[in-house]
């Protein structure tokens, strides 16, 4: 996607061919700035810290992380060290262990030396193949939002409500949930879109509307608690939103908050779809309230908020009394029961085993 006039991926490698450069999302909507990760450490801290976010980014930023490792050590133990440290810095997006594996399974086989260029050229392939997993994402949901238009009026909008950021943001480029919307604005078909704030970290607001305002869509920013009144109203379509993890039975595990909007879809027939590519399908869980570690972040996240003063500073402020504490889940699982489709790289399935076995066989058998 396009900051300004210039073009820009979330992640792409230095002109020194060795560091990675990254889009530091902490500063973003108001301060738009780089930062290069020059070793394994820099990544985990990246990753851990959201300085980079998004189950897809993630992965694609942990696997870089081991490039940058075998770099520096392209030993056995380096190998294992590396992946063991970047495993352990945020325990819900799958695709942080899947592009971790990918990279152990890829390097393992090769001598030290050999190392470090096959494991560059790995994450760059990764990275490549991210974008165009989202890419078909966006044209499968793209059909969902061309049949919803084709049933309202002329010129009527297709009003999408989106919770937290499943954009280029948090993914390589285009998105997962917002790749149908970035599509449809290309072919002119009008569309609305509802952002959720998406506390604690204002996601919504502060990463999801800066891409929505960058690429010229339309889109009014609520607070997490409109969405359900709005669906009451009929004054939302669909919903989309991404995920971190979803099972083999289609439970779907993302950003905090999603359950709520999925109960309330349910419970106003309004179609709740979730954008995911096939990385991010974790074949080896089969309940996600059971199985899924559902990570726990730091209080401060709810216990203070960051914004821009009247004088232009960043900075954070207390809302709360100093001596409230808070309590910080970061996700929750929304049963596959509540999900009207897993708008996927492939096409449309429902959210059950037999949906998902049916859409990718071949994941399907390699797990067993």
């Amino acid at each position: 996607m396009k900051v300004g006039d210039r073009h820009f991926r979330t992640i792409w490698l230095n002109k020194d061919e060795h560091s990675v450069d990254i889009i530091d999302q902490r500063w973003l909507p108001h301060s738009f700035r780089i930062e290069t990760l020059r070793s394994m450490r820099e990544a985990a801290v990246a990753i851990k810290d959201m300085w980079v976010r998004g189950a897809p980014l993630i992965g694609v930023t942990a696997a870089y992380g081991i490039a940058l490792q075998m770099r520096d050590d392209p030993s056995d133990a380096a190998l294992e060290t590396a992946w063991t440290t970047l495993h352990e810095t945020r325990p819900t997006a799958i695709n942080l262990r899947w592009a971790l594996n990918e990279m152990r399974r890829e390097l393992k086989p090769l001598p030290p030396s050999s190392r470090a260029g096959a494991a560059y050229a790995k994450a760059a392939a990764m990275a490549d193949e991210d974008v165009e997993l989202n890419r078909g994402i966006g044209r499968n949901g793209l059909e969902i939002i061309r049949q919803i238009a084709a049933r309202k009026g002329q010129g009527e909008p297709v009003n999408i409500l989106t919770h937290c950021n499943a954009g280029w943001l948090a993914t390589v480029d285009y998105g997962t949930a917002t790749a149908p919307v970035y599509l449809a604005t290309e072919e002119r078909i009008p569309v609305h879109v509802y952002v959720d704030e998406t506390r604690p970290r204002n996601q919504g607001a502060f990463l999801t509307a800066w891409e929505m305002a960058g690429h010229g869509v339309p889109h009014t920013l609520i607070v997490d608690n409109a969405g359900g009144h709005l669906m009451q109203r009929g004054q939302i379509d669909m919903v989309i939103v991404g995920t971190d993890r979803t099972t083999a039975n289609g439970d779907v595990c993302n950003k905090i908050g999603t359950y709520l909007k999925a109960l309330a879809a349910r419970d106003n027939d309004v179609p709740f779809y979730v954008a995911l590519p096939s990385p991010t399908i974790d074949w080896t869980v089969h309940d996600g309230l059971k199985e899924i570690p559902i990570e726990e972040r730091s209080a401060d996240e709810v216990s203070f908020v960051q914004g821009r003063l009247a004088d232009g500073t960043v900075a954070q402020v207390r809302i709360s009394p100093d001596a409230t504490p808070a309590a910080n889940p970061a996700f929750d699982v929304t049963p596959a029961r509540l999900v009207s489709g897993l708008i996927t790289e492939r096409g449309v399935c429902e959210a059950s085993p037999r949906g998902l076995r049916a859409m990718f066989p071949e994941a399907v058998k390699a797990a067993e």
